[in-house]
C-alpha cells in the first residue's frame, strides 16, 4: 500500500499501542513510554485522533461486553496494515540514511575536510 501517506508521530504510537486494545488513559500512557516522553497526548487530542482514526475504518471501538467499565479501541485488519506499512517505510528511511552515513564514515573515504 504505497499510496498510504506517512503517519505522523502521534498516529505512529496511537497504532502501535492498540496492538493490543486499550482505553484511552492506557494509550496515553504507553504512547508517551514508548516516544521516551516526545509524544504527550492530552485527551481531547487523543479522542479526537482516536475519532479520525475511527473513521478511517484504522481501529474500532470493542464492544461494551469486551470492553468493560472503559471504552476500549483494537486495531482493523486495515489499521494493521497501515502500522505494518509505516514500519517498512521507517525502516527503509533508516537503511537509506545508515547506507550513506556509513560510506561516508566507515569505508575510509575522506573527501570532507
Amino acid at each position: 500500500m504505497r499510496d498510504t501517506p506517512a503517519l505522523t508521530e502521534a498516529t505512529y504510537y496511537i497504532l502501535l499501542s492498540l496492538v493490543t486494545p486499550q482505553h484511552g488513559y492506557g494509550i496515553m500512557q504507553q504512547t508517551e513510554a514508548l516516544s521516551l516522553g516526545r509524544v504527550r497526548l492530552a485527551a481531547g487530542t487523543l479522542y479526537g485522533a482516536l475519532s479520525a482514526l475511527c473513521d478511517k475504518g484504522w481501529i474500532r471501538p470493542l464492544s461494551a461486553e469486551d470492553a468493560g467499565r472503559r471504552k476500549e479501541y483494537c486495531l482493523t485488519d486495515k489499521g494493521m496494515e497501515i502500522l505494518k506499512n509505516e514500519v517498512a517505510r521507517l525502516r527503509e528511511l533508516a537503511d537509506n540514511g545508515e547506507a550513506i552515513l556509513g560510506k561516508e564514515n566507515g569505508d575510509g573515504d575522506q573527501n570532507r575536510t
